[in-house]
């Protein structure tokens, strides 16, 4: 019969196997005796085991193994349950339909704890080959890595195996950057109210899901201001009405010109405040694709223009607000609670302004100052940006 043993340093139990190997067992902090995770060669290597088991309980470490027993698949849906009150219709759809699509399939019947980097590193590697987009399955490993962090917060592994992964590169693709007098072409060029709702885009730089949420009541006509407080999104087919991204509520005031065709667009809508400024020919929502393909669309090619996307408008907005008025100023504009987004994603160096900064430099080699009638570049000035920028 095999015989039993305590550990030499009075924690836990060894014992010899028919196999001749020891196994070693512990009491967790519930008192508990479990078994090591394996067997050893020695009663040595078994003693060594529980002295580092014991440390872990003493400090805090420990995990209950059977917690790592949780599957990825019922642990992911017990995470998204908690996490989808804080998160956008929009995203909730978004994270369920990659957790559903990508992560399931591989990965959902594997154990928390069986999971380590080499194993997601395969996942990886096995979108690859399916030939899904960069984006794609950068957005499924951040979905797997939230749900595993979750998991190392609420102590059912040690530590994420979503480490050291190596990730597709996302392709540069850089904005078409229009002038000031090619949007205010589109903006002539398109349909009645709709020419009202991309001169918001290029002029006042909202998203198109903002645009197409704003209401009567978000218009103020004596002050010349637009405030955008909601995005209409579709999230798996349906229209949603959310706050905007980043939850970035803001006021912005828009060029006159703009404001007064704002103020005879208004006249023409229901005496509602809750009624949305731009809709469908039936009174509904706009979708975007419908949208886009029967008013933006043969705008951009009646002004002559090709590759040009909504996004672009708001692009080149940016881009036109931070040449002239500063990063900052562009980030308030846009929406960004941080202007790295802005310089990252948005606003690019305007045309020219390199041989203007070189001929400028020649009186700094000089030992001149700058011209002092020069604008800094980060005056917070949207009264002039909403003069300057005119649409019509």
């Amino acid at each position: 019969m095999a015989g039993k043993r305590k550990s030499r340093r009075g924690f836990g139990r060894i014992r010899k196997l028919p196999s001749g190997r020891y196994q070693a067992r512990y009491p967790g902090p519930d008192g508990v005796l479990r078994p090591a995770d394996r067997t050893f060669a020695t009663t040595t290597d078994a003693d060594r085991w529980l002295a580092k088991k014991r440390i872990e309980i003493e400090d805090g470490r420990w995990i209950d193994p059977v917690e790592g027993q949780t599957t990825v698949r019922d642990w992911s849906a017990r995470w998204l349950a908690a996490v989808s009150p804080q998160l956008k219709h929009k995203t909730q759809a978004s994270y369920r339909s990659l957790i559903n699509s990508l992560i399931n399939p591989a990965l959902g019947d594997r154990e928390l704890s069986s999971l380590r980097p080499i194993t997601v590193t395969e996942w990886v590697a096995q979108m690859r080959t399916r030939e899904l987009s960069p984006s794609r399955i950068r957005q499924a490993y951040r979905v797997l890595s939230q749900v595993m962090a979750s998991a190392v917060d609420n102590d059912l592994i040690a530590q994420t195996p979503c480490r050291g992964v190596r990730l597709p590169r996302m392709p540069q693709t850089e904005p078409h950057i229009l002038t000031p007098l090619e949007a205010s072409r589109v903006v002539r060029k398109a349909d009645k109210p709709h020419d009202l709702l991309i001169a918001l885009l290029a002029f006042a730089g909202l998203r198109v899901g903002e645009g197409f949420a704003l209401r009567r009541d978000d218009v103020d006509m004596a002050g010349g201001t637009v405030l955008v407080d909601e995005n209409l999104a579709e999230a798996n087919g349906a229209l949603v009405f959310d706050t905007p991204k980043s939850h970035q509520k803001r006021l912005l005031r828009v060029a006159p010109t703009l404001a007064k065709r704002l103020g005879k667009h208004l006249e023409t809508l229901p005496d509602d405040g809750r009624a949305l400024l731009f809709t469908t020919a039936a009174g509904k929502p706009l979708h975007y694709n419908q949208w886009r393909k029967a008013y933006f669309d043969p705008a951009v090619v009646a002004a002559g223009l090709t590759d040009v996307t909504p996004h672009d408008l708001r692009a080149s907005h940016g881009t036109w607000v931070a040449d002239k008025y500063g990063v900052m100023t562009a980030a308030h504009r846009l929406g960004h609670s941080n202007a790295s987004v802005t310089t990252r994603h948005y606003a690019r160096p305007v045309a020219g302004r390199d041989d203007q900064v070189a001929e400028a430099s020649d009186a700094w080699v000089n030992g001149h100052d700058l011209d002092r009638g020069a604008r800094s570049g980060h005056d917070d000035d949207d009264d002039g940006l909403a003069g300057a920028l005119v649409p019509v």
